[in-house]
């Protein structure tokens, strides 16, 4: 029996993105793949050009959410949906709309189809348009040293502005390489949040991600989520995407962003305290 496979993302204002990772999709070997776009409520020209999309493409449905529910919850939205029109899915492709894909996405999906029988969740070779591989994310761990940045990073917003100029500085000597280990397949810790291949597995034993916050953390409670479960993922380098994501621009943090990340940061903490933080 043939795979099938669905892509949920969800869009804020960026709908260009969204345009180019369908279209990017429907150039390879996934002209049929359903597609589910969230819109998180971002109005005026954004929604109309994905209209337009669905109107062109009778295989893509645009979900018009009325307020922003941010991103595992507006997926979690975008994935019962799909459920419900497509019941006979088997894996779905889930996570961001900045994503581009290659000409043989659903070949090497299909390639790997034994993994989805031990794994719920795996998590794909993610190389930003700069060469940059962001998996695997975490293969073990976070060290006690590098827990005790985050606290300082989420304690205050001119700390965050501080350490994340001496990053830009310094980052080639304070970066953890877990991703120089991006050609070989292993179990790992947290997969990049930006695309997640949820399989057979997740729908029976989950059927939603756990999203506690609107924005950020995402690796870490899906990886807690499966965790307790006696799961974990499973980085699969066989299959990649392109991440159209510029390290240029991530420079000063934003204020808003800061905000949100350190609201997640708290609940992360409630779930890791730093004293169980692996060293």
């Amino acid at each position: 029996m043939v795979m099938r496979i669905a892509y949920v993302c969800t869009n804020f204002k960026n709908s260009t993105d969204t345009v180019a990772a369908v279209c990017s999709l429907r150039a390879g070997d996934a002209r049929d793949c359903p597609v589910f776009v969230v819109d998180n409520a971002s109005g005026g020209s954004h929604i109309q050009l994905l209209r337009e999309l669905a109107n062109h493409d009778e295989r893509v449905e645009v979900l018009e959410l009325p307020e922003n529910v941010g991103y595992f919850r507006g997926l979690n939205i975008g994935l019962a949906k799909m459920r419900e029109s497509y019941p006979d899915i088997d894996v779905v492709v889930a996570g961001n709309n900045d994503l581009l894909f290659p000409a043989d996405f659903i070949c090497s999906i299909r390639a790997i189809s034994d993994r989805f029988k031990s794994y719920a969740v795996v998590s794909p070779d993610i190389v930003t348009t700069e060469g940059q591989h962001q998996n695997p994310h975490v293969i073990s761990g976070i060290s006690t040293v590098r827990e005790i940045m985050y606290d300082l990073f989420h304690s205050s917003y001119v700390f965050a502005t501080a350490m994340t100029l001496m990053t830009s500085l310094f980052g080639r000597f304070v970066r953890r390489g877990d991703e120089d280990q991006h050609g070989t397949g292993m179990e790992i810790s947290q997969g990049h949040g930006s695309c997640y291949l949820l399989g057979p597995r997740f729908f029976s034993d989950f059927g939603e991600l756990w999203a506690p916050t609107f924005l950020y953390g995402e690796e870490f409670f899906l990886s807690l989520q499966l965790e307790r479960q006696g799961q974990r993922v499973f980085y699969e380098p066989a299959v990649q995407v392109t991440h159209v994501w510029h390290a240029s621009v991530a420079t000063l943090p934003n204020r808003r962003r800061w905000e949100l990340a350190r609201t997640a940061h708290r609940i992360y903490r409630e779930h890791n305290p730093i004293w169980k933080a692996r060293a």
